[in-house]
């Protein structure tokens, strides 16, 4: 099921999520303008590899382009890189439709740092099973299966808009139900065994992280699943999509 938009409306300009889609979309533009040997470097340089980062294994001088000092800035750095036009797409869709409630939830500053704590969380969740790995990991799901944790924490009842993939038409669904759905594919597909190139770990540990972190980030005014909103006589804009 493929969400298309949500019914619910915010009340701030959602600036945080704007300017996180905008980097997102920047960097990709940068990675596809390279030439392919350097776009490869730039994955492996700039993306989140656990040997590093955790045995310490510094990469090859001609790799690299942190400083050793600074290597562990790749579990930021990986957030903003992606793996194909599909990954940025996939990722910037549900970023555009849950982002901008759980900013308006938190406000600007807070999202940004729960946003990025989600996301390093999530890249190290991923990377306990096999420490000595060298594989890069790159995008954001981590962070953004943040973002829906946290949305379908605050919000189970919106509804949301979703595509079924296979049929010409579309219906709407409660969040608790689109995106507890994601959650056991994404649990279903890491206990499927068979080889992936997917982070399943990342997206798991980006949502429970978002499921520890939502009481202290979220506005004292904004109640847990569904009770209790901002002023209902604020400014009202809606969700993306219209």
């Amino acid at each position: 099921m493929l969400p298309l938009k949500d019914d619910n409306p915010t009340y701030i300009k959602p600036m945080v999520t704007w300017a996180l889609m905008a980097a997102s979309v920047v960097v990709f533009a940068w990675q596809v303008s390279l030439p392919q040997d350097e776009a490869r470097r730039a994955i492996a340089a700039l993306g989140a590899i656990p040997a590093v980062f955790f045995q310490r294994v510094a990469l090859p001088d001609h790799i690299a382009m942190l400083p050793p000092a600074l290597e562990l800035l790749t579990l930021v750095t990986s957030m903003f890189l992606h793996g194909g036009w599909g990954h940025l797409l996939g990722n910037m869709l549900y970023l555009w439709i849950f982002g901008d409630n759980v900013e308006d939830a938190m406000g600007h500053g807070r999202f940004v740092v729960f946003y990025l704590i989600c996301g390093v969380v999530a890249v190290l969740v991923n990377a306990v099973p096999d420490p000595s790995s060298t594989i890069p990991t790159v995008g954001a799901s981590g962070a953004i299966s943040g973002v829906l944790g946290a949305y379908v924490l605050l919000y189970p009842r919106a509804r949301i808009l979703v595509w079924p993939g296979i049929l010409w038409f579309t219906f709407r669904l409660p969040a608790w139900l689109v995106l507890g759905f994601w959650f056991a594919l994404q649990v279903l597909n890491l206990t499927g065994g068979g080889a992936s190139n997917v982070a399943w770990w990342a997206h798991i540990g980006g949502m429970l992280c978002a499921a520890a972190l939502i009481p202290f980030f979220k506005s004292r005014h904004v109640g847990l699943f569904g009770a209790g909103h901002l002023s209902q006589t604020a400014p009202v804009r809606r969700g993306p999509w219209g």
